[in-house]
């Protein structure tokens, strides 16, 4: 077994959740004992794809740690728990961010962070604190009016990556760029779209628009993008006849239409439907929209991404006009593999099966039919079906989830379902309303996995 994986470094008392480590080449699993673990805390192996580690926290902290190649990403989630005011937490917040990278035993980079914040008059102080603190090395930062399920003023979803073999760019407050091993990442943003006096088309119009505008700066074509998060305030609101979601819906296609995603270099055979982006559309306190994206470009020959859909559930984009004007355009998820290496970004998942709301008003329910939809649509056999084998994952290679919750008197009964499926998935649970409103749950996330080799060895 390798030493690192073996080597436990703590600091008062802090450790990964999760880790996800694979030794280049080596196609092994590792199981490892933490003294950190606590009696009941199970240990457990994720084939081909490295261990999954339990561990205690410190705070609210949780974080997994993923290695590939000569590359190493943190996926961070971090909740304050020290009470006082917002400034206090916040700077909670940074300090836990910081001991998290200086627990690495080599240089990391914030890349891209998502605050949840529970009032949006406490925006501009947490966002004071946190430009004085990055200062240039600022990760692309988006403030989400969206109340953490606990109480606190606000949380954090970070995710962090190696510099020893990685180059990271800041260009401005919208936009992010790393690059390595001939691979460029680019995270984007639109920005706060806050217009009043325009419609929610109009805006939706205005923040595909920005987008576009902002990854084109550094050369890349929105044909590349393969996630897109899209935070609109007063979802379900009915605007002169019409929810706001469906004019984002309306916007997002008509925009849409002037982008080919099928062309992208990575998609390398004719999947035979629809490809578009993974996708989130949720909804927030404040009005008006946030929008950003991922994107990746290369000219390896061994990176290929997929669209997914899950067999259990009607294509969004099929989706009948009882639904929207125009359905929405997005995928169930994107994968993208890298060499030996599977990398699938779940969009926002909920209790739907065809196309239909299941298990109205019992939110237990409705979280078991999400994360079995999100089981089904990441399994070994829907990649098969797909034309990908040997790669697939299993719900506990989830690097870490968001789970939005409608209503706050649910949060404990689906926590609860969440951690006896899950375990202890890094994550964040927010207050916020879902696209329909007989939803009362939607979950994300991110799994990480290796591609198996021929002959049944991982």
């Amino acid at each position: 077994m390798n030493e690192r994986f073996t080597e436990s470094r703590t600091l008062e008392g802090l450790s990964p959740d999760r880790t996800l480590m694979a030794e280049p080449g080596s196609g092994e699993s590792c199981a490892v004992a933490s003294e950190d673990c606590q009696p009941g805390e199970s240990m457990k192996s994720v084939p081909g794809a490295g261990v999954l580690q339990a561990g205690s926290f410190l705070a609210g902290q949780h974080h997994t740690v993923i290695g590939y190649g000569n590359i190493k990403r943190l996926a961070i989630m971090v909740t304050p728990e020290c009470g006082g005011n917002v400034r206090d937490q916040a700077w909670e917040t940074v300090s836990m961010m910081r001991a998290i990278l200086r627990l690495q035993d080599e240089p990391m980079a914030l890349t891209m962070q998502t605050v949840f914040v529970a009032e949006a008059s406490d925006v501009p102080a947490i966002r004071k604190l946190f430009e004085a603190y990055f200062d240039e090395g600022m990760p692309l930062t988006l403030f989400v009016v969206q109340p953490p399920c606990d109480g606190a003023a606000l949380a954090v979803e970070a995710w962090a990556i190696s510099t020893r073999n990685a180059s990271v760019g800041y260009h401005g407050p919208h936009l992010v760029t790393i690059e390595h091993d001939d691979l460029r990442w680019v995270y984007a943003s639109a920005g706060q779209i806050h217009q009043p006096g325009r419609s929610a088309y109009e805006q939706s119009q205005e923040a595909f628009d920005r987008l576009g505008s902002t990854m084109r700066s550094v050369g890349v074509p929105f044909r590349d993008v393969v996630r897109i998060w899209l935070y609109q305030g007063g979802i379900t609101e009915i605007e002169e006849e019409t929810e706001r979601y469906r004019e984002l819906n309306r916007a997002r296609t008509d925009f849409f239409d002037g982008v080919d995603f099928s062309s992208c270099p990575l998609v390398k055979q004719q999947q035979g439907k629809g490809i578009f982006p993974a996708s989130t559309g949720i909804g927030t306190r404040e009005h008006g929209l946030v929008v950003t994206a991922l994107s990746v470009q290369t000219e390896r020959e061994d990176v290929e991404i997929l669209s997914l859909e899950n067999p259990q559930q009607m294509s969004a984009f099929d989706y009948p006009k009882e639904y929207s004007a125009k359905s929405p355009k997005f995928s169930r998820a994107m994968a993208i593999r890298i060499g030996d290496h599977l990398t699938t970004w779940v969009s926002g998942t909920a209790s739907i099966v065809n196309a239909e709301t299941v298990h109205p008003g019992d939110v237990v329910k409705q979280t078991h039919q999400t994360l079995d939809n999100i089981e089904n649509l990441i399994a070994t056999e829907n990649f098969s079906r797909l034309g990908w084998e040997g790669v697939g994952a299993k719900l506990e290679e989830l690097a870490k989830i968001r789970v939005y919750v409608r209503r706050p008197e649910d949060y404990e009964k689906c926590r609860a379902v969440c951690e006896e499926r899950l375990g202890l998935v890094p994550s964040v649970y927010a207050i916020a309303d879902v696209c329909r409103p007989d939803l009362l749950v939607e979950i994300e996330g991110v799994t990480f996995s290796q591609v198996k080799k021929s002959g049944g060895g991982s």
